[in-house]
């Protein structure tokens, strides 16, 4: 691990050097690129140059516990603990930051939520949810703009599609793919029975241009009139969109915005991301079994979640982690649900990483 903390610290200052080079300050890309590697690198330099000021101040301690003052002594052996239990911190810290990244963790998020099972309280808790990762985008400074929706009359959607943009926005939504399933007394419940449904979340990194290669020969694409639930923001003009991919058979439809060039952007902004998604799906499925067992194979078809409103809890199935706290996940307060699964992950590609696989 040492050695390879050396080679990343060298690189570092590499490319410190470059920062100022002259045809490094007249190309803005490349500046921008040679920035970002030294900033991500940093992070790791910082804590590593900490590791070994830490190291030495112990060593310098060694020295001090033979002193044959006995105050001086225990200060020093006080000190020394202290030191150790921070070079552990930093051991850790350091093993963490030095997992193979995931590309794809500082990309933007194509967020889709469907009704599943349960008729029309499927699709109030599809718009509970949609409300839920709206406000936690809200915490974190993120955009939200909706794609496409299919609202009910009732409030609830039967599907909603959405782009989320800020920071690192995929490495904290990718752990919420999957079915959600909630347990609760429905509004329309006269009995006040507890009802069981479920709403299927995908999330997808944004695929630009470059990400997936698209020809146009390969396209669909018809024009509609929006229709609205009941009848409302009915469009007279035809200006929702709808694109085949044909080779792959993937159907895409917009219809939020009025103007058809608008719906067009945005539904090749949801096919790209859904064809990058699905080569992601492939080269997970081309995995061994192994590996698909120890972290996860994120499958949208497994049951990933469960929010009961009687008792006030949400239950991640995962990690086996309740919290009763579920009025304030609901408006958004996700963080440690987000931050456990994040490190459950990380745990297991460590015991991955450490076993040789």
């Amino acid at each position: 691990m040492f050695a390879k903390l050396e080679e990343i610290e060298h690189s570092f200052h590499d490319l410190e050097r470059e920062l100022g080079a002259p045809e490094v300050l007249a190309d803005q890309e490349r500046y921008r690129k040679v920035a970002k590697s030294h900033a991500d690198l940093g992070v790791i330099v910082k804590a590593f140059q900490e590791y070994k000021r830490l190291s030495q101040e112990l060593a310098d301690n060694h020295e001090l516990l033979k002193d044959a003052d006995p105050e001086m002594r225990e200060m020093a052996e006080a000190e020394s603990e202290g030191l150790k239990a921070r070079l552990e911190e930093l051991d850790a810290e350091l093993k963490l930051l030095l997992l193979p990244k995931d590309p794809l963790d500082d990309k933007n998020s194509i967020l889709e939520i469907r009704a599943g099972t349960g008729g029309e309280e499927a699709a109030l808790f599809c718009a509970d949810l949609f409300r839920m990762y709206s406000r936690f985008a809200e915490r974190l400074g993120w955009r939200v703009e909706i794609l496409d929706a299919s609202p009910t009359d009732t409030g609830g959607y039967k599907e909603v599609i959405a782009s989320i943009s800020g920071e690192r926005v995929y490495s904290k939504l990718k752990w919420e793919a999957g079915v959600h399933r909630v347990q609760r007394v429905p509004a329309t419940e006269a009995q006040g029975r507890i009802h069981t449904s479920a709403v299927t979340v995908a999330i997808m990194p944004e695929a630009e241009e470059v990400d997936v290669n698209i020809r146009t020969e390969d396209l669909r694409i018809d024009v509609f009139r929006a229709s609205g639930a009941g009848g409302q923001h009915v469009n007279r003009t035809e200006s929702a969109v709808r694109i085949t991919h044909i080779p792959s058979g993937l159907v895409v439809q917009c219809q939020d915005e009025k103007s058809q060039h608008k719906n067009k952007a945005s539904a090749m902004k949801v096919l790209r991301s859904r064809l990058l998604s699905q080569e992601q799906e492939k080269a997970k499925a081309a995995e061994t079994d192994i590996r698909r067992a120890q972290v996860g194979s994120g499958d949208r078809s497994e049951r990933i979640r469960t929010y009961n409103f009687p008792q006030g809890r949400v239950t991640d199935h995962r990690i086996n982690l309740t919290l009763y706290k579920l009025d304030a996940v609901m408006e958004g307060d996700c963080g440690d649900l987000i931050q456990a699964l994040t490190s459950h992950y990380q745990t297991e590609s460590l015991k991955q990483q450490a076993s040789g696989g």
